[in-house]
């Protein structure tokens, strides 16, 4: 069972005006199986924390520690966190001109297992990946990202993930954009991955609605760079009815 163990995890970023902290200590262990959700208002350090995980280099590690089933993920080359089972859902996915969706998806795979995947089975698993998301075969042919709208980029993500399978997978904000269909679509794709039972998934979100559809078996609310409170679903209906204002004026005292 994949475990993601977050200890003390101190983030700063390079500014012109010198190193910002954004994460001031977050506590987090993630196990197979278990789906979290990660809310808070803007500026939180919620995607910090994703980027952090994933190796992105603007955000440097001050002190502590990132573990996945005790190795330590800090140590870890970009790649290398991929292949050791670690997956990120962006934000904000990026255009690749001039690859296509399938030659990515193939390329990709084949890093994370080693070797090429058989072409047969290959196609039949994309072309599945990609009607389960609602997705025309033709797809595949289209540049990464290029010219997608929102509602293809994020669904595109979940492909990757059904196609990659990680141990653990961190999903930032992919509810951002979603109009309801594609919000079903994609929350249907990140349950079917979570329901293998030995999985485990970071949600990140500001909002519930994708909480209807994804339930957590826990909640942590991100303020100021920490985890400022945590608990099961009923947490999530709580911030929906009253907001982070108690957060807020919590971590101002």
């Amino acid at each position: 069972m994949a475990t993601l163990e977050i200890r003390d995890l101190h983030v700063s970023v390079d500014t012109d005006a010198g190193p910002k902290q954004i994460l001031r200590g977050v506590n987090l262990t993630i196990a197979g199986g278990q789906t979290h959700a990660i809310m808070g208002p803007n500026g939180s350090g919620k995607s910090t924390l994703a980027y952090s995980i994933a190796g992105h280099p603007k955000y440097n590690i001050t002190s502590g520690t990132v573990t996945l089933d005790g190795e330590d993920v800090l140590d870890m080359k970009v790649d290398e966190r991929a292949r050791a089972g670690l997956f990120l859902a962006m934000q904000y996915p990026v255009e690749v001109p001039g690859v296509s969706v399938a030659n990515f998806l193939r390329t990709a795979k084949t890093a994370i297992d080693g070797e090429a995947p058989k072409l047969r089975t290959w196609v039949k698993d994309v072309n599945k990946a990609l009607a389960d998301l609602d997705m025309d075969p033709d797809f595949g042919t289209r540049n990464v990202n290029e010219g997608f709208s929102g509602g293809e980029k994020k669904r595109h993500e979940i492909v990757q993930l059904e196609l990659l399978n990680p141990k653990i997978a961190i999903l930032d904000e992919t509810d951002s954009g979603l109009d309801i269909d594609a919000l079903k679509i994609v929350s249907t794709g990140v349950n079917r991955f979570a329901s293998q039972g030995d999985k485990g998934v970071l949600l990140i979100t500001h909002y519930t609605r994708i909480l209807r559809y994804i339930k957590p078996d826990f909640v942590h609310v991100f303020v100021d760079g920490r985890v400022a409170e945590e608990g099961g679903p009923e947490l999530a209906d709580e911030l929906e009815a009253n907001g982070y204002e108690r957060f807020l004026k919590a971590g101002a005292k």
